[in-house]
C-alpha cells in the first residue's frame, strides 16, 4: 500500500495529533495557574494539585497504554490490507481496559490519606490532596475510555477526531474552573480546588460521550463485544504489559521527583508543579510528530516499505528539531511572564526561575526521545521501550536523583536527574533504529 511520506502527508497527522495532546497539559496548565492564585491558600493548593496530578497521571499513563498497542495493530493490519480481520479486537480490548481500571479506582480510593503520605503530603496539603482527589478520581475511567478510542482513530490514520475531542474537553475544562473555582456573583459559590475537580470531571464526561457517537457514526468499529476472543488479544495484552511496566518506571521518575520536591519545601513543590507542566506541555507539542511516526510507521512497517520508513524517521526529526528550536525560544524569551500566569508567591517564583534553565536547554533533546518513541509504538517495538525506560530509570535517574540530594542541589538535581533520563531514552532508540532498519533498506 502506497503511502506518501512528505510535509503535507506528515503535517496532516501530526497537527492534529499536536492539538489533541497538548490539550491535556493544557487542562493541568489551566488547573495549575487557576489554582496557585486562589486568593486563600493559594501556595496549598498549588502542591495539592500538583501531587495528585502526577498521581493521577501516573495511573493513566500506566492503564493507557492499550491505547498504542490498538493504535499499532490496526495501522499494521491497514497496511497490509488486511482490516477486516481485527474489526473485533477493539471492542474486547475497552472492556479489558475499562474493567481494570474501575478495579484499581475501587482499589485506590479507600487509602486516599495513606497515598498521599507517602507522597509527603501533610497538614493543610495533605486535606487539599484527599479532597481533590476523591472528586477526580471518578474520570479516571472515563479517560481511559477516552484513551482508547483515540487509539483506534489513530490506528485508522485518523488525527482529526481525537483532535475534535480534546479541543472540546479543554476548552470546557478552562470555562468551568473559571466559574467552579473563582465562583460566579450571585449564582455559583466559589469553590476553590474542590471546583478544580468538578471542572476536570465533567470535561472528562463530555469527552467519553462525544467519543463514543464519534467512534459509532464515523467508524465501522463496533463496540458490541463479541466472543471468542479475538487471536490478536493475546499479542495486545503483551504489548500492553510491556507498556505497563515501561509507564510504571516511568512514572516512578515522575512520582519520586515530586516526593523529592515535596521534602524540600512548599515552594519548592508550588515550583516543580509549574515546571513539570511546563515540561509535560512541551512534550506533548512535540509528540505530534511522535504521533504521526506512530500512524505511519505501523503502516508503512505492514506494507513492509522500509525505505518509506527510513524517510519517515529523518523527516519528522527534522521537524520535532525544527518545533523544539521554536519552543526553547519562547522560553527564553518569556519565562519570568510565564512563571507569572501560574503563582504570585513570590518565594515559588524565583524557585521556579531558578531552575527553568535547565529544562529549556532540554527540549530539543527530549525531542529525540518523543518521536522515536512515538515511531517505536507504531512499530510494535513496545518490548525494547521497556527495557530502555527500565534502564535509564533505575540505572540513570535514580542514582542521579539520590546523588543530588546527597550533594545538597536541591531542586537542581531533579532537574539534572531528568535530563540524564531523557538523554538515555533518545540515544538508545535511534542506536536501536540504525541497527535494526537500515540494514533492510533497497535505497541506501
Amino acid at each position: 500500500m502506497k503511502t506518501p511520506i512528505n510535509f503535507k502527508t506528515i503535517n496532516n497527522l501530526a497537527i492534529p495529533a499536536t492539538i489533541a495532546g497538548i490539550a491535556e497539559p493544557i487542562l493541568s496548565i489551566t488547573d495549575t495557574a487557576i489554582v496557585g492564585n486562589i486568593p486563600q491558600d493559594g501556595m496549598e493548593s498549588l502542591a495539592a494539585a500538583g501531587i495528585v496530578g502526577s498521581f493521577l497521571s501516573m495511573l493513566i499513563w500506566i492503564l493507557g497504554q492499550t491505547r498504542s498497542a490498538i493504535s499499532a495493530i490496526l495501522s499494521q493490519y491497514l497496511g497490509a490490507g488486511k482490516l477486516e480481520r481485527v474489526k473485533t479486537l477493539p471492542a474486547q480490548a475497552i472492556f479489558l481496559n475499562i474493567l481494570l481500571s474501575i478495579v484499581i479506582l475501587l482499589s485506590t480510593v479507600f487509602i486516599v490519606e495513606e497515598i498521599f503520605v507517602l507522597l509527603n503530603a501533610s497538614g493543610k496539603i495533605l486535606e487539599l490532596c484527599i479532597s481533590y482527589y476523591s472528586i477526580r478520581v471518578w474520570g479516571f475511567p472515563l479517560t481511559l475510555f477516552v484513551f482508547a478510542v483515540m487509539g483506534i482513530f489513530r490506528g485508522l490514520q485518523n488525527t482529526y477526531y481525537p483532535m475534535l475531542i480534546a479541543i472540546t474537553g479543554a476548552v470546557l475544562n478552562i470555562v468551568l474552573d473559571f466559574i467552579l473555582v473563582y465562583g460566579v456573583e450571585g449564582i455559583v459559590s466559589p469553590m476553590y480546588l474542590e471546583g478544580a475537580a468538578w471542572a476536570s470531571l465533567i470535561a472528562q464526561g463530555i469527552m467519553a460521550v462525544m467519543a463514543f457517537v464519534l467512534l459509532i457514526t464515523k467508524t465501522n468499529i463496533s463496540l458490541a463485544l463479541k466472543f471468542p476472543l479475538h487471536p490478536e488479544l493475546g499479542r495486545l495484552v503483551v504489548m500492553s504489559l510491556n507498556l505497563f511496566v515501561r509507564a510504571l518506571a516511568l512514572n516512578i521518575a515522575l512520582i519520586l521527583a515530586v516526593r523529592e520536591a515535596t521534602a524540600l519545601g512548599d515552594k519548592y513543590i508550588g515550583a516543580h508543579t509549574i515546571a513539570i507542566n511546563l515540561w509535560l506541555f512541551s512534550a506533548f507539542f512535540i509528540d505530534g510528530y511522535g504521533a504521526a511516526g506512530n500512524i505511519m510507521g505501523g503502516k508503512l512497517l505492514g506494507a513492509k516499505n522500509y525505505d518509506g520508513l527510513w524517510e519517515l524517521a529523518k523527516k519528522i526529526m527534522l521537524y520535532g528539531f525544527v518545533i523544539s528550536l521554536i519552543l526553547a525560544a519562547v522560553g527564553f524569551l518569556f519565562y519570568r511572564p510565564i512563571g507569572s500566569i501560574f503563582s504570585n508567591d513570590i518565594s515559588v517564583l524565583q524557585t521556579f526561575y531558578s531552575i527553568f534553565f535547565i529544562l529549556i536547554l532540554g527540549i530539543p533533546m527530549n525531542m529525540v526521545a518523543f518521536v522515536f518513541d512515538g515511531l517505536f509504538k507504531g512499530l510494535g517495538e513496545m518490548k525494547y521501550l521497556r527495557n530502555v525506560l527500565l534502564v535509564a530509570t533505575f540505572l540513570g535517574f535514580v542514582p542521579m536523583l539520590f546523588l543530588g540530594k546527597f550533594l545538597g542541589w536541591g531542586l537542581y538535581g531533579i532537574w539534572i536527574a531528568f535530563t540524564l533520563w531523557m538523554f538515555i531514552r533518545g540515544g538508545a532508540l535511534v542506536w536501536k533504529f540504525r541497527r535494526k532498519f537500515r540494514p533492510l533498506l533497497q535505497n541506501v
